[in-house]
């Protein structure tokens, strides 16, 4: 068994595969109604190609030209049969392409996720500027582009956005295990290999990610390519951007091409021991043994089934997602049609560092509106001092110094926030128990072993903090333990 940034995701989603495939069987006879019945209740807008059978989709795939092309290169390239490339390409179809299963996801998925979430969480969704509400025409086909903190994510916006439509995710190679698999499958995610350079396959997902968009399914991208593993936001990747906006090769879709920047937050990333130890294997130092990170996982699971039998469990904090406001993409495809005559007649690294620049533009616009959880802005104002001892007074003066700033710069700060204080006694609850900071005397000690994560949670938003970001960042080159609590900056 491999411990790593999946496991958070791996034991919610057990429970949702479990009433998924009971689920299944019990209603098969009478799922048609029941599906339209729990898609009414919702109020959501289905795609109608996301219910095309997956027969023709494979089939339009292995009638396509590109394809074709592709598969007579490899051929020739890698001197071997056409008929066997072509069976590698069926092999490509049926694991890309999803079955997208009303019943499951509005019925059986979306309760369980809203049960699980609930339980775990404070859940909030909010909006930037206008209510994004009816703002894109409504032929417009969508594409949300977001960060990526948890594997959570996948459900959380999901749940956000299912009052308004079913979105359709790219969801790496780490998914395609039982009962994971079956899941997003049936919930519409199409599978992708991140690492996979061959261009057979990426003909393929290309033509399946262009065929899609052409046909109106609402997706989201991650725009990272993969999760944060130091807590800050990462570089943006261009790969499934750039098969979406080839399809603008036709005039009548350019128009109709909008997109949507999508924030995400929370007091706890169920990742984020796991998210750091990757880190420091990326960066040379020694991770656990395995057997260690078996004990860890076996005594938060006793650990918190005990408090659960004794009524002491409490959730996590806040899930937070804000939604920014729809923006067309044809000004910017108009724009580089102006500069260079035609984007897609240019060689393809010419338009691929065209829309690496579209990409940084738009997580800059997802980096704005990033929600500012308690944990966040407690951990925050703890890595603007350089010493592991801070007093109350001075960590809640920080804290409302921050705050300021934050609204000063428009940023997402939390709902019905209170005061300082009230802001920063959510967040020690979560503090205390994660054993981040000890109360010693009239203030709080950082314990040196958990320092990793208090700058994991402030480097999320400390791209928000003006004149304290620099100070919060710096933290991280000082000696685990600094004498003093002398401000930084």
């Amino acid at each position: 068994m491999v411990f790593s940034s999946r496991t958070g995701l791996l034991w919610i989603t057990a429970g949702i595969g479990a009433v998924v495939l009971a689920g299944s069987i019990f209603v098969r006879r009478r799922a048609p109604r029941i599906a339209l019945r729990a898609l009414h209740r919702s109020g959501s807008r289905i795609d109608r190609f996301k219910l095309t059978k997956k027969r023709f989709i494979r089939q339009t795939l292995l009638t396509d030209e590109a394809i074709a092309q592709a598969v007579k290169e490899h051929a020739t390239e890698q001197s071997i049969d056409e008929a066997k490339t072509w069976r590698r390409v069926e092999e490509y179809i049926d694991e890309i392409v999803p079955f997208f299963n009303i019943l499951t996801y509005y019925k059986i998925g979306l309760v369980v996720s809203r049960l699980l979430l609930n339980f775990f969480y404070k859940v909030s969704a909010d909006y930037a500027g206008r209510s994004s509400h009816g703002t894109a025409p409504r032929d417009a086909i969508v594409i949300y582009l977001m960060n990526h903190r948890s594997n959570a994510d996948y459900v959380l916006v999901g749940y956000v956005l299912s009052g308004q439509v079913a979105i359709s995710y790219a969801v790496g190679e780490w998914a395609r295990t039982f009962p994971l698999e079956y899941i997003f499958k049936s919930f519409g995610a199409y599978f992708i290999r991140r690492k996979y350079r061959e261009r057979l396959y990426h003909t393929v997902l290309e033509r399946y990610v262009q065929l899609i968009t052409r046909n109106g399914v609402t997706q989201g991208i991650f725009l990272e390519g993969g999760l944060s593993r130091d807590g800050k936001l990462g570089k943006a990747k261009i790969g499934l951007l750039d098969y979406v906006i080839g399809v603008a090769r036709d005039p009548e879709l350019r128009s109709r091409l909008y997109v949507v920047p999508v924030a995400i937050n929370y007091d706890r990333v169920l990742e984020d021991r796991s998210l750091l130890r990757e880190l420091d294997a990326r960066e040379g130092r020694q991770r656990p043994p395995r057997i260690a990170q078996f004990g860890e996982v076996i005594r938060y699971v006793w650990w918190n089934m005990a408090r659960l039998v004794a009524r002491k469990w409490k959730r996590y904090g806040r899930a937070a997602v804000v939604i920014g406001d729809p923006f067309p993409l044809a000004p910017w495809l108009d724009e580089q049609d102006r500069e260079i005559g035609d984007l897609f007649a240019i060689e393809r690294h010419e338009r691929l560092a065209r829309v690496q620049l579209l990409s940084d533009s738009v997580l800059e616009k997802i980096a704005a509106i990033i929600p500012v959880t308690p944990v966040s802005l407690a951990c925050a104002a703890v890595q603007s001092f350089d010493g592991d001892f801070i007093s109350h007074e001075r960590l809640i003066a920080r804290m409302e110094e921050m705050r300021d700033v934050l609204r000063e710069l428009n940023a997402r700060v939390i709902h019905q926030e209170g005061t300082a204080e009230e802001i920063f006694d959510r967040a020690w609850r979560m503090l205390r128990m994660r054993r981040m900071l000890v109360k010693v005397g009239g203030g709080y000690s950082v314990l040196p072993g958990n320092r990793a994560l208090v700058s994991y949670y402030a480097n999320s938003i400390s791209h928000l903090l003006g004149p304290f970001a620099e100070g919060v960042r710096q933290r991280d080159l000082l000696p685990a333990l600094a004498a003093g609590a002398v401000t930084v900056g």
